[in-house]
This record gives C-alpha cells, structure tokens and sequence, in this order.
C-alpha cells in the first residue's frame, strides 16, 4: 500500500471515530438539513442530482436553500449567490444550481454559519447540504451518497479517488446508483465482474437510481465537427457520450477541473478552430458558467447539460420528508 494512501486512511478514520465519540461535535441548525455528497474527487453528478432534487421539493411546494462551500471562489465569508454573477465569486456549482433552481444558495467556510444566515434571511423549510457528506462538523437528518461505477473498484487518496472507504457508507440513510450498475440481490454488490464478495454497508439501505442523459443543443454534421473542450472531474465520461450521441469532435481538449477560463484559454482555442477548420465549439453547462463574459469569443458556442431522472421520484421525496420536516415530534 502507499505509504500515503495508509497515512490518508488512518486519519481519516481517526476524525470518523471522533465524531462518533462525540469528541468532535456536529451543530444543529432550527431546520433540518438533507446532505448530498460522496465517496470519491468528483464526477459522481453531485451538482444534477441537487438541481434534480430541488426540482422535485419544487414540485411538493417545498421552501428550501442550498448551502456550499463554494469551491475555488476568490472570496470569503458567507455569500448569497447572485444568479447573475460570476464563478470567480461563489463558485461554479453555487452559481449554477443558483440560476438553475432559483432558490437561495448560501456559500461560506462554515456550512453551519451559511445555514444560520439563511435561517434569518429566508423562510425556508428545509436546507440541502451540498457536497456534505465529509462535512460532519454540520449535523444532518437525512444523507444521500451517490456512487459510480468506478468507487467499488478504487482506492483511497492519493493513490485513488477515495475520499473515505466503502464502509463508511454505513452512515448514509440512501445510496444513489446509476440505472446501469446491476446489484446482486443476495450479495448487495455490483455483479459487473467485481472481485469483492460483499459490501456490508449497502445491506438494508435504499438504493436510488439516476438516469444520466446529455441534452445537446443540436446534432453536428461531419462537415462542421466541433472542438469539444471541459474542465471537469471525468472528462473521459464526457467525450465518450458526445461520441456515442454520434459527434465525431475536430478535437477533444480536457483542462483540470473547475478551471477558470482566461483569455490565453480563449485564444488557443480560436487559434485551433481556425487551424482544424472547425465548425465551432461544444463544451458543458459548468465550462459555460467558468467562462463567463469570454463565451462571446467563442461563438458559435453549443452547451449540453447533464440531466438526472430519478426512478420512483415519488417515493424518494416521501422517504426524505418522512425523515425530516414531516417527522413526526418525539
């Protein structure tokens, strides 16, 4: 094993077992919190599986906020998204699910102090923790945790993606799967050639499953093939869905995640686009909100966007509500 990887793990379990010991203490905030969050560095479809959920709560008549760190922006303190803003001051996600859901999306260091401040602003009903899971300094009624595919197989940091091994699962109130990921009902374990004989802490848990599905604006012809470009977790998942969508891309160029777009970003690819005879640019609804002001420079400029459907989306908003502003009082 990586030396790292062990050192990585042992605190990790270490912080864990404290918070369980009630050395290290969650806050409580007045409304309930519902957390969505994850084992592993990104691409789990955190972000669509928030804007999904909120849509639903929507569809109930439900008031609620999102809370977030707001990775990566240049402030600092307890923000109120601005829809109209920029990533550089609440970050791509906040700004995104902020334009998306239109509800309050509160970004700060602390998720409890966002909470408050949302507590005395708004009238919210209930908050949606995003990114949570590893934030326990934040206590939560109901925690969802979205896998991939990849989790079962990987490793923790830094030799792998893992933020926290699959035992920790044993904290979540629901798991969420992708619809293609097949569990062997007596095992409770992916049967796509898995090695493992059983994961303990997905036994008696509700697994939901999500549908991904990338709405593209339009098709391209083969005479006008896009330069296709991200900035995200797995840009690999990305390409390959605008391949089998049937897009044969001029190129494909992948930058780190949440990049931050400059101009010398925008040049390189204008200076691309006018050497491969490209017929445009394609990129992701996230890439869009990191450019900013520079899309302009890019047009023509086609965004796809990640849509979740859940399955039995009824049930789920009724398993979330039950557990916490429909609980009944003690």
């Amino acid at each position: 094993m990586n030396p790292l990887t062990a050192l990585y793990g042992g605190v990790t379990a270490l912080r864990n077992t404290l918070f369980e010991r009630g050395i290290l203490r969650s806050r409580r905030l007045r409304q309930p919190v519902v957390s969505v969050g994850n084992l592993s560095v990104g691409g789990s479809g955190k972000t669509p599986f928030v804007i999904a959920l909120g849509e639903l709560l929507q569809a109930r008549g439900i008031r609620f906020d999102v809370l977030s760190r707001g990775y990566r922006r240049k402030t600092s303190g307890i923000l109120i998204v601005d829809p109209e803003g920029q990533a550089s001051d609440f970050g791509d996600e906040p700004l995104l699910i902020a334009r998306r859901l239109r509800v309050p999306v509160i970004v700060g260091e602390s998720r409890y102090e966002a909470g408050r401040a949302a507590e005395e602003k708004f009238q919210s009903q209930l908050h949606i923790l995003d990114d949570g899971f590893q934030h326990r300094s934040l206590a939560r009624d109901f925690d969802i945790v979205l896998l991939t595919e990849h989790d079962f197989d990987d490793a923790l940091l830094p030799a792998g993606r893992l933020r926290e091994p699959l035992s920790s699962l044993a904290r979540a109130d629901a798991i969420v799967l992708p619809a293609d990921v097949a569990l062997d009902p007596k095992l409770g374990h992916p049967t796509r050639g898995h090695p493992k004989l059983d994961y303990p802490a997905l036994r008696g848990k509700p697994i939901w499953r999500v549908e991904r599905e990338l709405i593209l604006p339009y098709q391209h012809s083969d005479s006008a093939a896009p330069i296709v470009f991200c900035g995200i977790a797995r840009p690999e998942q990305f390409f390959a869905q605008l391949r089998a969508a049937g897009i044969k891309p001029a190129a494909e160029i992948a930058f780190r995640d949440h990049h931050a777009y400059s101009k010398t970003d925008i040049a390189r690819l204008l200076a691309m686009r006018s050497k491969l005879g490209a017929g445009g640019f394609l990129t992701t609804e996230k890439d869009a909100i990191n450019l900013g002001p520079e899309q302009r420079a890019l047009e023509p400029l086609a965004i796809a966007t990640l849509k979740l459907t859940l399955a039995n989306p009824a049930e789920i908003v009724d398993t979330i509500l039950a557990k916490t502003i429909f609980r009944p009082m003690p």
